[in-house]
């Protein structure tokens, strides 16, 4: 009796230990397989994280980026915005120096003075200037002029010749004052001085030999048998008016003019036989009044 409850008692015991064992096995399992859950979700969620702060940090960027390729508005700034407007620069964008040149063509007649009238006689000129043009009334031109004129009876009788002329060059820097610029209908004065040439010809018909491409001949024709020249200085004034016409915006720069000078050419006193002829004497200083009318723009 006492074997079979030893036996009894040991089975019921060797019962129990297996089933505490289990429960020890199974708390344990459980306890490991939820610590391992834990840090997986800890793990996943530091991804998450770090992915999000990655995306933050690259919408930050492409929008630094997109920022730094956009244009900057034309008026953000006062020194951008010049670049852009093109009436911060006078004129309305077309100044400079071309749209102060000026430039001149005309010509006309000369009469000689009365103290003058002895040793030169009316004739024709043709003059021909550029500038630059400070504002709306005044400019700066310099003028080149070839003046014409006869020689009157009188001097071409003491050097016993038929005929002659006398031949003034000159350039000079001539300001031009506008009194009425914004009108249409313009005053200016102008004036100057500068270098002279004068070189006064006498001249005799003879016959010569003429030749063109299907013709040769003898002609007669006045010739230089004598001259005298002579290189000054010499000093003009006049007034004239000047026409300007509208252009197609009203703001044309084309005039036509007219205009009256008083001219001085300084040549010397002068008592000569040029070139054998007879004696011929002249007073110091060549007066005339040129008379020009033309284009100027």
């Amino acid at each position: 009796m006492n074997s079979v409850r030893c036996l009894s008692l040991m089975r019921h015991t060797a019962v129990l230990g297996a089933a505490f064992a289990f429960a020890l096995g199974s708390a344990s399992a459980q306890a490991v397989s939820a610590a391992d859950d834990s840090a997986a979700y800890s793990s996943s969620n530091t991804v998450s994280s770090t992915e999000s702060s990655s995306n933050t940090l690259q919408l930050a960027d492409s929008a630094s980026l997109a920022d730094a390729s956009l244009p900057a508005a034309p008026g953000a700034s006062g020194s951008g915005g010049g670049q852009y407007d093109n009436r911060s620069r006078g004129g309305g964008g077309t100044g400079g120096v071309r749209s102060h040149l000026t430039y001149e063509v005309g010509g006309g007649f000369n009469a000689p003075t009365e103290d003058s009238a002895q040793h030169i006689s009316w004739g024709g000129n043709i003059t021909v200037g550029a500038g630059y043009r400070f504002n709306q009334n005044a400019s700066l031109m310099v003028e080149y002029q070839f003046i014409d004129s006869k020689l009157p009876g009188q001097i071409i009788a003491e050097a016993a010749a038929t005929g002659g002329h006398v031949h003034i060059w000159s350039l000079t820097l001539d300001p031009v004052i506008d009194l009425t610029p914004k009108s249409a209908v313009d005053l200016y004065l102008v004036g100057g001085g500068g270098f002279y040439r004068s070189v006064t010809s006498f001249t005799d018909p003879q016959q010569q030999q003429y030749c063109t491409y299907f013709y040769c001949g003898v002609v007669t024709q006045n010739v230089v048998v004598g001259h005298y020249s002579s290189n000054q200085g010499g000093w003009n004034g006049g007034l004239g008016i000047a026409h300007r016409f509208a252009g197609w915006n009203g703001d044309g720069k084309m005039k036509v003019f007219a205009e009256a000078r008083y001219l001085n050419v300084l040549t010397p006193s002068i008592t000569t036989q040029a070139n054998g002829l007879g004696t011929t004497s002249v007073d110091a200083d060549t007066r005339i009044i040129p008379v020009t009318v033309g284009v100027r723009w």
